[in-house]
């Protein structure tokens, strides 16, 4: 297909290898990339937060924000270290922030959010319609609510020529405040409406890219079709069904350079699809590494997440006995709810040979455990799209998941049928309960004493594609047919 002369703004709150708190750094820091072997021309404007301004290099000023409310605020433009382009806010007075850029120290929203994401939109569509020295873009691309008010923003300027799209990453996250903002946020009280941000008497960013958005994406097709029900629409089920003529679920891929296990510098031995044997040198030294027992032939089951109780964490962690029971390993990579923390770590200490948990998140480990477990879990109740499973896959690591959204998309279940046929890429259960997951588990564990299906299931994970090349595509083909 010729490739395409489209400039595209996207917009978001974190990109790797910049800044990250979750897999929509991931997706801001990959497709772009995927983009631009389309032909498309893609910015990225982000906060300036400290890792974002640290983390450039070829950096300029692209302006001074002379009308900006708050002081010393210009545009910085640079690079990443691969290569991505990247427009920055520094405004040090809004996001000269360390640690999460969300929430405090304590696990509190940081008081000005509110504030400070919706002068980063306005400046967003700003950039977009062309007012600050450079051309236009022809389509402004936002994420998530913190820049929700993009084109809500495009609207009150009136600007038509620059088209936009809204994706959302998690609809639970939907960035409600108090409508009184809006005076100090420059948008009309008209804008406190039900066709507008109003949203049971406050106002939801999230709520102002669905409804003021040229297209609506989410993260799977699954997805995109639950969210538009009472039930899982989280209160924007009814509203998604009004708009659901340009919703659209595409799936999300993986930078397949970041990982590659015939590349990967941080595991012990590089693997690929065409020789996989090296994947057993991997498991014995994240054995070793964590102190479990060296056990070649007892299936090491791996977790990577945030512990909460949409990741079905809370289920798994009343498990642990029953995989070690089985003649099982658990190795577990992650934080979140105190106490779902806490029995995974009383797990560990009852079982320090069978049980490894390391409560926190570090990049070079994750590559380590996709690469050395046999299995990862991940038991969600809800699931946009998911990363994790496409990384396991990657490396060879068998996905046990939540029969929902994106991971029932992007998982074949190891049925009799799917099995007969060699098309198998793991195992789902549905409903998500602790009977299914024990019973799911159990599967596991039949499957991998029967090493001809087993090996078939990590080959066919292997050889799965799961790059950003047919999502870039299909991003390509909305960008065209809106403008």
């Amino acid at each position: 297909m010729p490739k395409q002369n489209v400039s595209v703004l996207c917009v978001a709150s974190e990109c790797f290898p910049l800044i990250k708190t979750g897999g929509l750094a991931d997706v801001v820091g990959a497709l772009p990339l995927a983009l631009a072997q389309l032909g498309v021309h893609v910015s990225v404007f982000l906060p300036g937060f400290p890792k974002v301004l640290s983390g450039l290099s070829e950096t300029r000023t692209l302006a001074k924000l002379k009308d900006f409310p708050i002081a010393n605020a210009r545009l910085v433009t640079g690079k990443t270290s691969t290569g991505l382009n990247i427009i920055a806010l520094d405004a040090p007075d809004l996001f000269n922030i360390k640690g999460n850029p969300y929430q405090t120290s304590t696990g509190e929203d940081r008081p000005d959010n509110a504030y400070k994401f919706a002068l980063f939109s306005k400046i967003a569509a700003e950039i977009a319609a062309g007012k600050y020295g450079r051309k236009k873009f022809d389509i402004v691309h936002a994420h998530d609510w913190q820049a929700g008010l993009t084109s809500t923003y495009l609207k009150i300027m009136g600007d038509t020529r620059v088209k936009s799209i809204f994706t959302i990453h998690n609809l639970a996250f939907q960035g409600v405040f108090s409508h009184s903002i809006l005076k100090d946020i420059g948008i009309p009280q008209s804008y406190m409406s039900r066709d507008q941000l109003e949203y049971w008497d406050k106002v939801s960013y999230l709520k102002g890219g669905v409804v003021n958005s040229d297209r609506i994406t989410t993260v799977s097709p699954t997805y995109a079709l639950e969210i538009q029900s009472d039930s899982d629409g989280m209160g924007f089920g009814g509203l998604l069904r009004e708009r659901g003529d340009v919703l659209f679920g595409i799936l999300n891929g993986i930078d397949t350079d970041v990982w590659n296990p015939d590349t990967d510098t941080e595991i012990t031995a590089q693997f690929n699809a065409n020789d996989a044997s090296q994947k057993s040198k991997n498991k014995a030294a994240l054995q070793k590494k964590m102190g479990l027992r060296i056990a070649p032939d007892a299936p090491l089951f791996s977790i990577i997440s945030r512990l909460t109780t949409q990741k079905g964490l809370d289920i798994l962690s009343g498990l642990t006995d029953h995989v070690t029971a089985l003649g099982g390993q658990l190795i577990l990579l992650g934080s979140g709810d105190s106490a779902i923390e806490a029995q995974f770590k009383q797990a560990a200490d009852k079982n320090p040979n069978e049980v490894s948990v390391t409560i926190g998140y570090d990049e070079p480990f994750a590559h380590q455990i996709q690469a050395g477990a046999d299995a990862i879990i991940i038991p969600s109740r809800f699931e946009p799209c998911g990363l994790t499973q496409l990384c396991a896959m990657r490396y060879g690591t068998v996905p046990i998941v939540g029969r929902v959204g994106g991971l029932s998309d992007t998982i074949i279940d190891a049925n009799p049928m799917a099995l007969s046929v060699g098309a198998a890429t793991g195992l789902q259960f549905s409903p998500i309960n602790t009977h299914m997951l024990a019973a799911t588990i159990n599967r596991a564990f039949a499957l991998y004493s029967e090493p001809d299906n087993w090996n078939r299931l990590v080959q066919n994970c292997l050889n799965q594609d799961v790059s950003w090349d047919q999502s870039a595509q299909l991003y390509m083909d909305l960008y065209t047919s809106i403008l």
